[in-house]
């Protein structure tokens, strides 16, 4: 099951809005075929499994080891407890069920009523972890928010006058490339697009770009800047304009509840995480409205400002701390939003 888990997470940045699995087969204490669920609309892990195994008559004498229950409906791809019950393995053991409401526990139960040996739980508060964006996108219907930021060790994010452009060093900088492949949209406000013109692409590692997205609630913003540049889906949210031009979609959402709507009509996109690299106000607004899941901070332990702009407060302690060179990394999760994939190990 730990390697399920291990090929399961090379789906992350591909499988969105689908949840990463991994599955592996099991002959006389020998693996005999593994797969993963590699990107959306393709192939899930328990097909890419079986096809993988060479003699398929080993089948009905293995054990099939999956980090997440059985899907048993046809979506853009068949129901993978068919697949199970053509093959019928002497053993299928699952971690988790699917908290999915068109499976969550149905596919679980059609292996049973079909008279296979089903066991679950092993590693499931891993896998749970593993697809807390999953779990967090089911519960709320909105994508799983990640707040990040770079703050010099007095805790400022800028300067005044917005001229200090790096706090944190390269590896972190690289860091936060990867960051950007593994999740389905990044976002700012419209302070950052202004005075940083970034492009919020994954220039310094191999992946996929994300979709992007900007807080623009008066409209103002020009499309000159870098970050509406093609190709790849540009989604701007104002109070006042709503209209597509090409790949640039303008939505129009009320003042009040700006972050939940703008959620909710990404989500309604197949997003299914965002990465908020926005100024202090626009990651504020994430915190004042308590959607956020995820923080991600680092501290640039020899840098100060002694005055300028002041990064966010969060209510919540650190989960985890990393030392990258000059910078020190913090993980936060919001206490409220962890308890819908925190399991605890048995």
């Amino acid at each position: 099951m730990q390697r399920a888990l291990e090929l399961a997470a090379l789906g992350q940045g591909q499988a969105s809005p689908n949840p990463l699995v991994g599955c592996v087969i099991v002959h006389n204490e020998r693996i005999i075929g593994e797969g993963y669920h590699r990107a959306f609309g393709q192939a899930h892990a328990e097909v890419n499994a079986v096809d993988s195994v060479a003699d398929k008559s080993l089948l009905s004498q293995a054990t099939f080891y999956i980090t997440l229950e059985p899907c048993s409906y046809h979506g853009k791809t068949p129901a993978c407890t068919d697949l199970l019950l053509r093959h019928r393995p002497q053993r299928v053991v699952v971690a988790t069920t699917d908290p999915n409401p068109k499976v969550a526990g149905r596919g679980l139960a059609i292996l049973q009523e079909a008279g296979l040996e089903v066991q679950h739980g092993l590693l499931a508060a891993e896998a749970v972890a593993l697809n807390k964006r999953f779990w967090i996108n089911m519960a709320l219907a909105r994508p799983y928010v990640i707040l990040k930021w770079a703050q010099t060790a007095d805790g400022f994010m800028a300067r005044s006058d917005y001229s200090s452009k790096w706090i944190s060093g390269v590896r972190a900088r690289q860091w936060v490339h990867r960051w950007r492949t593994q999740e389905d949209a990044i976002l700012v406000g419209y302070n950052t697009v202004v005075h940083d013109n970034p492009q919020l692409t994954a220039r310094q590692w191999p992946g996929h770009n994300p979709v992007r997205v900007i807080f623009d609630p008066q409209g103002a913003l020009s499309t000159d800047y870098n970050v509406f540049a093609p190709p790849g889906p540009v989604h701007v949210f104002t109070t006042t304009k709503q209209d597509t031009q090409g790949h640039i979609n303008w939505h129009r959402v009320p003042e009040q509840n700006f972050v939940a709507e703008a959620l909710t009509v990404l989500y309604a996109q197949n997003i299914g995480s965002v990465l908020v690299e926005g100024g202090s106000h626009t990651l504020q607004q994430f915190i004042a409205a308590g959607m956020w899941d995820e923080a991600r901070i680092f501290t640039a332990t020899g840098s100060r400002f002694d005055q300028g702009i002041a990064a966010p407060q969060l209510p919540a302690p650190s989960a985890r701390v990393e030392n990258l060179d000059n910078d020190l990394l913090t993980i936060n999760y919001n206490p409220e939003t962890q308890k819908i994939w925190q399991i605890p190990s048995p």
